[in-house]
């Protein structure tokens, strides 16, 4: 998990998000003090030099309990008692990459289900007491997990806990509940299925992996594999993955230790395993896939969007697993590249060209080695021309990083971390990797000089070793008729035709 790194969409969000408070607190500003002048500073200030950026503040994380239940669940708190508010994550180690062969989507289908009745509440009533207490419930599955997160005041602690546990621990997959959550999930899959960066992550990682490993399938699944789930398979997927031992829970929030055991064990403690663990596949290469045995050469995987108006570029190779020694190195050499609006990328084909709205790249560190991918979405008229920019940017990070751009890169990580962690809802959330990968307890406190140490050399190290531009997979999809002869012009690599899922198809 690469902190600064996101996907395309929550990165443009984030970008749309600041630009508009920005604008919504200058318009606040003019409505509040309509008549109010100021006069000019004593001291002028100097325009023609940029503000001098003062040291990082420190960051300082309160203590990191841990306990752990008889049947197995771990509890992992921090206390923060400044509001009268708390958050609790159970946290199940298991994911998408556990989807049994030929079911892709049943990990996420199931976590859908969560809210949608258990034994003595209907999907109805779980609502309507969420309204009522002023709790926020949410439940997701992504690659390595699935989360149940609650945000409540402590007022309604008891209430909201309840809740929490009941969702978590008695699920009912009624028969219609699951065909209504299979026809959403349906209609969901049909329209991104017209959407061209869906049709490009699909097909990235399923041409990347191969079709037939876990990260290679999409991990909300296709429209024949939910359609043809049943209850009983979320039940099984279910009672392999919720078990205690596979699971923790996190706290943050205005809550004592005792107080937290005693209500866990209360809620929790009845808990025991129901079924055979969930096992985890391994992600490798399969047959088709880059990263099966050696890589080859550059190849860029053409899907045809016709009379797409952009086209989508993924552009990527097998990465690292979070556990590489190489973390930081490559957390500032992603930075550096397209981890942010500053960034080589988005600087070049967004600032400098035009090409696009955003630009980036990201290191996708899960369990076992996950993608590094570049994407934008870019006016068809200018694939090719993109094309050669991303390559040229990916080229040029191998040499060494100017003092200057290194000195940024490493600041504009180290001012960051401690916006992350202002609520309790980011404290909980920051918990999940600590716990989920094994990280150290004072990763956090201890970020700040490591991202610091970071030198020149480690950077083009980590560069040269996982960022190989003549072995990369490049997927582009876009209007076939009108890029395909531009991009084979470019000589980056061989166009090869395929289908919408990165299926093979005939030239």
């Amino acid at each position: 998990m690469m902190r600064p790194s996101v996907s395309g969409y929550g990165l443009r969000a984030q970008w749309h998000a600041a630009a508009m408070v920005l604008a919504f607190a200058g318009w606040s500003a003019a409505c509040a003090h309509p008549a109010v002048t100021t006069e000019a500073p004593t001291a002028a200030f100097d325009r023609t030099h940029q503000p001098v950026l003062g040291p990082p503040p420190a960051l300082v994380m309160p203590a990191v309990l841990r306990r752990e239940l008889p049947n197995g669940l771990q509890i992992v708190e921090v206390e923060r008692h400044n509001l009268p508010v708390a958050d609790f994550i159970l946290l199940v180690r298991t994911g998408p990459e556990s989807d049994p062969a030929g079911k892709p989507g049943l990990s996420s289908l199931t976590a859908d289900l969560l809210t949608r009745g258990t034994a003595t509440r209907s999907a109805t009533a779980i609502a309507e007491q969420e309204a009522l207490l002023g709790v926020s419930l949410r439940i997701s599955s992504t690659w390595d997990q699935t989360t149940i997160a609650l945000h409540t005041p402590i007022a309604e602690l008891d209430s909201a806990l309840a809740l929490f546990a009941d969702v978590a621990l008695h699920p009912a997959f009624a028969p219609a509940e699951v065909d209504r959550a299979k026809q959403d999930r349906v209609t969901r899959l049909i329209e991104l299925s017209d959407r061209g960066p869906f049709v490009a992550g699909r097909a990235f990682d399923a041409i990347l992996y191969g079709s037939g490993q876990p990260y290679g399938r999409p991990p909300l699944g296709t429209e024949t594999s939910i359609a043809g789930m049943t209850p009983g398979d979320l039940r099984a997927f279910y009672a392999a993955a919720f078990q205690p031992r596979n699971a923790v829970l996190i706290v943050a929030g205005d809550v004592k230790p005792g107080d937290v055991e005693r209500r866990a064990h209360a809620l929790f403690g009845g808990w025991a395993p129901q079924g055979s663990p969930a096992g985890t596949a391994a992600p490798g290469g399969a047959s088709g896939g880059a990263s099966a045995g050696a890589s080859p050469p550059a190849t860029i995987y053409l899907i045809n969007k016709a009379d797409a108006a952009q086209s989508s570029i993924r552009i990527g190779s097998v990465g690292v697993a979070r556990s590489t020694p190489d973390y930081f190195p490559l957390l500032v050499l992603n930075t550096a590249l397209g981890g942010a609006f500053t960034s080589r990328l988005n600087q070049n084909l967004r600032e400098t060209h035009g090409y696009t709205y955003g630009a980036f790249s990201d290191f996708d560190m899960r369990r076992d080695p996950g993608p590094f991918i570049a994407e934008a979405e870019v006016v068809s008229a200018k694939t090719d021309s993109s094309l050669l920019e991303f390559m040229r940017e990916l080229r040029a990070i191998h040499d060494t990083m100017p003092a200057a751009e290194l000195s940024k890169t490493k600041r504009y990580l180290q001012l960051e971390l401690p916006g992350d962690f202002e609520t309790t809802s980011d404290i909980a959330s920051e918990l999940i990797p600590v716990v989920l990968y094994g990280l150290p307890d004072d990763f956090y406190t201890t970020y700040q000089l490591r991202v610091g140490a970071v030198t020149q050399a480690e950077v083009q190290r980590v560069a040269q070793r996982y960022i190989d531009p003549g072995k990369l997979t490049i997927v582009v999809v876009g209007d076939r008729r009108s890029i395909e002869s531009p991009l084979r012009a470019t000589g980056i690599g061989a166009i090869v035709p395929r289908g919408p899922s990165g299926e093979a198809i005939q030239p």
